[in-house]
C-alpha cells in the first residue's frame, strides 16, 4: 500500500467514476483502475461495488475513506512541517502595481524572490490603486503596490515607499512659474489636467480642495505622469503631479511646490496579514529594494 493508492481511491470514491478519478489525478483510467484492483488485493476486501453506470463505494471501502484521508492529511503536514524547517515555500503569489508606476526595484525583488523560491508561480498584474487595496482585503491579490493619502490603506498592514508633495507643472512663460510658491487656490484659477480617480496622486490633489471647500475645473485625466506632462506642455491645463513624477520633464515643464497642499501623497506596499510566507518573503526582498531606490512615480 503506497500513498498514490489511496489517492486514487480518494478520486474514485468521491468522483464515483474511473474515468473521472482519472482525469482528476492525471492517469488513464487503466492505471487507476490497476492501482485500485493492487490495493483491494493488499486489503483483502473490495473497495467499490461496480455497475456499468456507476462506481459506489462497499462497506469496506466505506470503512477505510476516513482513515484514507488522515493518512494522506498527515502526509501532507509532513511535508508542510518539512518546508518550514527548510524555508521552502510552495504555492502562487498574486503582486498587484498601479497602473503606470515603473518600479525598476520591484521587478528586481520578484525575480531574487523567483531565485530564491522557484516552487512559487508568481502573478504581476496592474491596476488602479483603490481597486488593489480592495483586491488585496479581498485576498484576491497578496502584496500590492499602490498610491494612496493614509486612509485609504489604515486597515491594512503597510510599508511607505514614497512620500512626497503635490506639485503644479507648467510651461515656462505660464503665470503660475512666475511664483515661487503657488497655493490650491493659484491653481485651481486654471484648467487642470491630473491623474483619475482612485490613484494616490488624485486623492491628495482632491483632499486638498475639499479641505478648502474648492471646486477645480478638471479638463484633461491620464493615468500615466508622462501624458499628463504631454498635455500641461501643450498648454491644454496645469498638470497636477508629484515632484519625482515632474522631475523626467523639467527641460519642458516648471515645477513648483503647491505652498499649502502639505498632506504627501504615498506610494505604498499592501498586504493583509494572513500568516502567508510567501508575501513575508517577497517583502524581505521588495522591502529594501524599493526603499533604497526611489520610484518613478506615486499613481
Amino acid at each position: 500500500m503506497n500513498l498514490r493508492q489511496l489517492e486514487y481511491f480518494l478520486a474514485v470514491a468521491e468522483e464515483e467514476s474511473f474515468t473521472r478519478a482519472a482525469d482528476r489525478v492525471g492517469i488513464s483510467q487503466s492505471g487507476v483502475s490497476a492501482q485500485i484492483r493492487q490495493l483491494e488485493r493488499e486489503l483483502g476486501a473490495d473497495l467499490f461495488e461496480r455497475s456499468a453506470r456507476r462506481v459506489i463505494l462497499s462497506v469496506a471501502g466505506r470503512a477505510a475513506m476516513g482513515r484514507a484521508r488522515a493518512v494522506l492529511a498527515a502526509a501532507e503536514g509532513v511535508g508542510q512541517a518539512v518546508d518550514e524547517v527548510t524555508g521552502l515555500i510552495r504555492g502562487r503569489l498574486v503582486v498587484g502595481m498601479v497602473v503606470g508606476c515603473t518600479v525598476t526595484p520591484l521587478f528586481d525583488a520578484l525575480a531574487a524572490f523567483h531565485n530564491e523560491h522557484p516552487g512559487v508561480e508568481i502573478s504581476l498584474l496592474e491596476d488602479r490603486s483603490d481597486r488593489l487595496f480592495d483586491a488585496v482585503r479581498a485576498g484576491s491579490v497578496d502584496l500590492a503596490l499602490a498610491g494612496t493619502t493614509g486612509p485609504a490603506a489604515q486597515d491594512l498592514q503597510t510599508l511607505t515607499v514614497v512620500s512626497e508633495r503635490l506639485i503644479v507643472a507648467v510651461p515656462p512663460g505660464h503665470p503660475l512659474a512666475a511664483s515661487p510658491r503657488p497655493t490650491m487656490r493659484d491653481v485651481v484659477g486654471y484648467p487642470v489636467v491630473c491623474m483619475p480617480p482612485g490613484t494616490g496622486v488624485r486623492a491628495a490633489f482632491d483632499d486638498a480642495c475639499a479641505a478648502q471647500g474648492l471646486t477645480p475645473t478638471i479638463t484633461l485625466q491620464a493615468s500615466a505622469a508622462n501624458a499628463v506632462a504631454d498635455l500641461a506642455v501643450r498648454g491644454l491645463a496645469v498638470a497636477v503631479l508629484t515632484e519625482s513624477m515632474a522631475a523626467p520633464q523639467h527641460e519642458r515643464l516648471l515645477s513648483r511646490t503647491i505652498d499649502d497642499a502639505t498632506d504627501p501623497a504615498l506610494l505604498v506596499l499592501a498586504w493583509k496579514d494572513t500568516g502567508n510566507p510567501a508575501v513575508h518573503a517577497l517583502l524581505r526582498h521588495a522591502g529594501p529594494a524599493v526603499t533604497r531606490r526611489a520610484a518613478r512615480a506615486p499613481g
